[in-house]
């Protein structure tokens, strides 16, 4: 004789995935500064990426730099909108001459997401980038060196 024995087990699901912001215990705000922060390191990461911003931001932050004691501005170039659960990025960069810039965006895009989603655990729902312009290695020359000129009076 065989017994035949129905065993149900019930489970709880939770739609939140491990490390969501939002738990029993409280909730989590993250500022935009810092996912900001978090996409300007990511982006800086990218092989290609020669700065990030456009010719303002890129003065005064060269500006900022040499003030004694001050630090990087990491955000610089980028904006964010953050909301309870999800992050856009958008993000101005200046390219090295030379490489692909749709392998770059793409590159820059992915390292963002990840890095966003990784520490945050917000989603990512765009990454828009602006290539604003090319660098060439001949322009940092012809700025840093200036031509020596004779001198006038001896």
């Amino acid at each position: 004789m065989s017994t035949t024995t129905d065993k149900t087990s019930t489970a709880v699901v939770s739609s939140a995935k491990p490390g969501a912001l939002t738990s029993a215990q409280g909730s989590t705000t993250i500022a935009d500064t810092v996912v900001s922060k978090i996409a300007g390191i990511a982006a800086r990461e990218v092989n290609g990426v020669y700065a990030l911003g456009g010719g303002a931001s890129r003065a005064i932050g060269a500006l900022r730099e040499r003030i004694p004691g001050a630090t990087t501005n990491h955000s610089q170039g980028i904006s964010v909108e953050v909301g309870e659960k999800q992050a856009a990025v958008d993000i101005d960069l200046i390219a090295e001459y030379g490489v692909s810039i749709a392998d770059l965006a793409a590159g820059v895009r992915r390292n963002v997401v990840a890095s966003v989603e990784r520490m945050t655990g917000l989603e990512v729902t765009e990454v828009n980038i602006d290539v604003n312009d090319v660098h060439i290695p001949s322009e940092d020359d012809d700025e840093d060196v200036a031509p020596a000129k004779p001198a006038r009076v001896q």
